[in-house]
């Protein structure tokens, strides 16, 4: 059978082997480790094969789509006992992994890849790796820092408790059916930050009301929460600051 893919879903399938065994071999295991692995949208299972491959890693997957699902029972049976038929961004990762840590992998669909982001920061202490395929705009907008017009509110959200590297670029051409724009592949690695040193919620509402007008200073950005930045940030523009900046704003508007 063959899976059509679907726009709903955002579905571009890999059809480049050489770029999924890059992507499968991104994800670093310890020596003598085994390493529990989520795949997210098996699809037809282009990085699927070579994850299956690798021995030192412990591979489950989730996918959204009947079509897929069962054309990888019929051509991918091996992933079938770990294969869970579900939305990622609903569903309880504990269940599927309730021994413990795990790592994220996928060719994200376009459509849903900040929010799957936004899920992985909530299994932050679970997940210790992500290695992911995305649209190359939002790809460079996650690895960039302080200075870049493409780093915002993703961007500090996630390197709080991530390192991230931008590994290569992917061109349309390598896909069926091809999309209008460039991918790449990052990953994440989860850096030693156990707390923040302030309110967390707070510190989102920060990050979020000063990049909603990016374009302003800090002291007329965050006129929406009340309060005036102390002196050293207040002419500042959001992208100037750095994470450990907005720890450090966060924790003064606190006071």
């Amino acid at each position: 059978m063959k899976v059509k893919a679907k726009k709903s879903l955002g579905q571009h399938f890999l059809t480049n082997e050489g770029i999924a065994r890059r992507i499968a071999e991104a994800l670093i295991v310890n020596d003598g480790d085994r390493l529990n692995t989520l795949e997210v949208g098996c699809g037809t299972g282009a990085l699927t094969r070579h994850l299956l491959q690798r021995g030192d890693i412990c591979l489950k997957g989730i996918e959204i789509d009947d079509e897929s699902i069962e054309y990888l029972r019929e051509n991918l049976p091996a992933i079938m006992p770990g294969l869970y038929a579900a939305d990622f961004l609903k569903a309880d990762l504990r269940k599927i992994f309730p021994e413990g840590d795990f790592a994220v992998i996928g060719n994200f669909p376009y459509n849903i890849s900040s929010q799957i982001f936004f899920k992985i920061l909530e299994y932050r202490e679970s997940v210790p790796q992500v290695v992911g395929m995305l649209q190359k705009e939002v790809a460079e907008r996650l690895a960039s820092g302080p200075g870049n017009k493409s780093y915002g509110i993703l961007s500090v959200l996630l390197q709080a408790w991530y390192d991230i590297e931008y590994l290569f670029t992917v061109g349309e051409h390598e896909f069926s059916p091809p999309p209008k724009v460039k991918s790449a592949v990052i990953r994440l690695r989860r850096n030693s930050r156990t707390e923040l040193g302030c309110d967390e919620a707070r510190f989102k509402t920060v990050v979020k009301t000063a990049f909603n007008q990016r374009r302003k200073t800090l002291r007329n950005s965050l006129k929406p929460l009340g309060v005036e930045p102390p002196a050293q940030y207040a002419g500042l523009r959001p992208e100037q600051l750095s994470v450990e900046d907005f720890i450090t704003l966060s924790k003064s508007l606190e006071q």
